[in-house]
C-alpha cells in the first residue's frame, strides 16, 4: 500500500524468535528488537545509553521460518518493514497503543563484529559450500575461506550451539 511508513530499526534481540503456523500452514514468525541510542553527555564527557526502544516485529512465510532459523536471542539485526499502530484495552481497562513493525527484511548487523567464524556457524549455513575462516590476527578474509564438509558439519556446529549458544551472539 502506498502511504505506509516504512522504517529501519537496528538493535539486539530480547529473545530467541518464535514461530507459529496459521490454520492454513503459514508460518508467522515474532520477536523483539531492542534499539537503544547512544548520547553524548557534554557535562560527563563521555557517551552513554539514551533511552530504549523496544519493538515487537512480525515476519511471515520464508522469511519467518528463515529467521527462527537464523537468528538467537542477543544478535544484533537490522530489521526493515512498515510500521502499525494497535490499540486494545489492558486488564485494568485501560485504552494502550502500541507500535509493531511488520518486517520485510531481516539481516545480521556486522558494524561490531564479524558475523559467522568456524567456531559460530549457525546450523542454518552449515551445508553452504563455504564459510569465513581466520585470516591474519584474526580477521575474515575471503581469501581464507575453507569448504564445509556437509553433514559432518553440520553436526559439529549444532553440538557446539547446545554446548554454548553464546556463541551465536552479535555484540
Amino acid at each position: 500500500m502506498t502511504g505506509e511508513p516504512i522504517i529501519t530499526v537496528t538493535g539486539n534481540l530480547v529473545a530467541d524468535p518464535e514461530i507459529r503456523f496459521t490454520e492454513a500452514g503459514t508460518a508467522v514468525a515474532r520477536f523483539r528488537v531492542a534499539s537503544t541510542p547512544r548520547v553524548y553527555d557534554r557535562n560527563a564527557g563521555r557517551w552513554t545509553d539514551g533511552e530504549p526502544l523496544f519493538i515487537t516485529c512480525t515476519t511471515w512465510r520464508d522469511v519467518a521460518e528463515h529467521v527462527c532459523e537464523s537468528l538467537v536471542r542477543g544478535m544484533r539485526v537490522i530489521v526493515q518493514g512498515r510500521l502499525r499502530q494497535r490499540t486494545y484495552i489492558d486488564h485494568q481497562g485501560v485504552r494502550r497503543t502500541v507500535f509493531d513493525l511488520d518486517a520485510d527484511d531481516v539481516g545480521l548487523s556486522l558494524r561490531h563484529r564479524v558475523a559467522y567464524t568456524e567456531q559460530s556457524l549457525p546450523p542454518a549455513l552449515a551445508n553452504s559450500h563455504e564459510t569465513p575462516s581466520s585470516g591474519l590476527n584474526g580477521q575474515q578474509t575471503a581469501e581464507h575461506r575453507q569448504p564445509v564438509t556437509g553433514w559432518a558439519a553440520f553436526a559439529a556446529v549444532a553440538s557446539r550451539a547446545v554446548a554454548d549458544p553464546s556463541a551465536f551472539r552479535i555484540a
